[in-house]
């Protein structure tokens, strides 16, 4: 057999083996409440071809790639167990196996990895938590998506209506129009049909009331079947604890809002502060997605090398605060037509830092300019490290963080040479680090970090949700450092 012949012959072996993973990881998810990740990147609803993928970027530790003749045999042993809710991770797993002294099989050694999550041990699925949308535009929508998505066995978050004010003509089908189709993330997978008699847009079998008000203060969402719900504010028109409580109606337990908040709303950035939010908290700030951004990338530079101080610049997509021709705004530059200009504006996120780590003993500066994308974004990090060290041993550690440890399921990393914005359109991570753009020159670093201003930021609003709401399960192994 030639080389030629030999490789497609493994690439059918391993599209077979792919094949045979999707209905176990569906299944798992759907009536187990147990999600499969690789390295944390979930595999639930994935594709033959972006499961491969998936191994193919997330590979060990020590540099050799994943392979699903070696995660097919522990997806198997993992479906025969009496588990609980949870999340997998299939890499982490089978990193821990090939440490072991393998004198167990591997189904052996995946029922005792497991054991606290299995029989007695197992925990069990808080019951459906109750979402509620405020605002349905560009972020909303995506969340909307992503709830949509994660609604598995029913158990956990469960999209149950969207407050907007009511629009002229058709609405209703207008609005799930927007949500079926999307310019920039492609259409909706799966199926969006209208109620019109009751106002309810259903999504994959999700009842999704649409609630027409002009006023938080106007709604009692017990009257919908509502309750202790918690409430994503995507409209950024209240952004301090006064103005976001005016939410806190009958039917909703919290708010979250998906814009930076003002005062003593606590700012959070999931992987990095989110475990330090007080439970009783009712008004909560996902920050912005700039923040979310370079928060992580931040976090892991810090505990490794130590920062003396840094500064920002986002080249930011433009967005719809900004004018399509030029005309009337309320911010100087922003007036000027978004698809003809680079436009300077400024940013909140370097201040924002210091809200979400305060530890951080160091000056961060930031300014920002929006460019005639729509989507997709980059923030160049400028830093002075406390110590001095070498482009190898900072690239190295930003991508052990991206595969395990706290900051896993935030914080990507990439080593395309040839990688540009569009490539990171639906990327999950709140960021990805270019390593071929770093920079670093004794105690300086200059990191070139992408992310997805729509739909990362979407991801990091819906963990925070998962979070706050108690529906975000235990990963096992424990990721390192978590």
């Amino acid at each position: 057999m030639s080389v030629t012949e030999d490789k497609f012959t493994r690439w059918k072996q391993y599209e077979e083996l792919a094949e045979a993973m999707i209905p176990i990881v569906g299944r798992l998810h759907r009536e187990k409440d147990v999600t499969i990740l690789l390295h944390s990147r979930s595999l639930v609803n994935k594709s033959v071809v972006s499961i491969l993928k998936t191994h193919r970027f997330a590979r060990m530790i020590e540099g050799e790639e994943l392979s699903v003749v070696d995660t097919f045999p522990m997806l198997q042993a993992i479906a025969d167990l009496d588990l609980g809710a949870a999340k997998i991770d299939l890499a982490q797993l089978l990193a821990a196996y090939k440490a072991s002294d393998k004198s167990l099989s591997i189904a052996d050694f995946t029922a005792q990895a497991l054991a606290g999550a299995t029989g007695e041990n197992k925990a069990s699925a808080p019951g459906p938590q109750d979402v509620v949308l405020y605002g349905f535009g560009r972020i909303g929508r995506l969340v909307a998506r992503l709830l949509v998505e994660k609604s598995g066995s029913g158990n956990g978050l469960r999209l149950r209506a969207v407050v907007v004010r009511k629009a002229k003509g058709d609405d209703l089908k207008k609005r799930a129009s927007l949500l079926r189709r999307d310019s920039i993330h492609g259409a909706f997978n799966g199926s969006i049909t209208v109620d019109e008699e009751k106002n309810q847009i259903i999504a994959n079998g999700n009842v999704i009331q649409v609630i027409y008000s002009n006023d938080p203060s106007e709604v009692d969402y017990t009257e919908y079947g509502i309750n202790d719900a918690i409430l994503i504010d995507n409209t950024g028109i209240w952004r301090d604890r006064e103005g976001l409580s005016k939410h806190l109606r009958p039917g909703i337990a919290k708010v979250l809002l998906t814009a930076p908040g003002k005062g003593d709303v606590p700012n959070i950035v999931h992987g990095v502060n989110h475990r330090e939010v007080d439970p009783a908290e009712k008004v909560l700030s996902c920050a912005s997605c700039t923040t979310n951004a370079i928060v992580p990338p931040l976090k892991a530079m810090e505990d490794e090398f130590g920062i003396t101080r840094g500064h920002v610049e986002t080249v930011h997509s433009f967005t719809n605060d900004q004018n399509l021709l030029d005309n009337f705004h309320k911010a100087d530059r922003r007036g000027r037509s978004a698809p003809m200009n680079l436009v300077i504006t400024e940013t909140g996120a370097a201040s924002a830092v210091a809200k979400v780590l305060p530890d951080l003993d160091a000056k961060i500066t930031g300014n920002s300019i929006r460019v005639p994308t729509p989507d997709v974004s980059i923030a160049i990090l400028s830093l002075t490290l406390k110590r001095e060290t070498t482009r190898e041993e900072v690239l190295s550690h930003l991508r052990q963080a991206s595969l395990t440890g706290p900051l896993a399921r935030n914080l990507d990393y990439t080593e395309a040479t040839d990688a540009v914005s569009s490539d990171f359109i639906g990327s999950r991570a709140a960021s990805i680090v270019d390593a071929n753009a770093a920079i670093v020159d004794g105690d300086s670093a200059i990191l070139y970090v992408w992310y997805d201003n729509e739909f990362g930021y979407s991801c990091q609003v819906v963990r925070t949700v998962q979070h706050i709401s108690g529906v975000e399960y235990p990963t096992l192994p424990a990721p390192a450092g978590a």
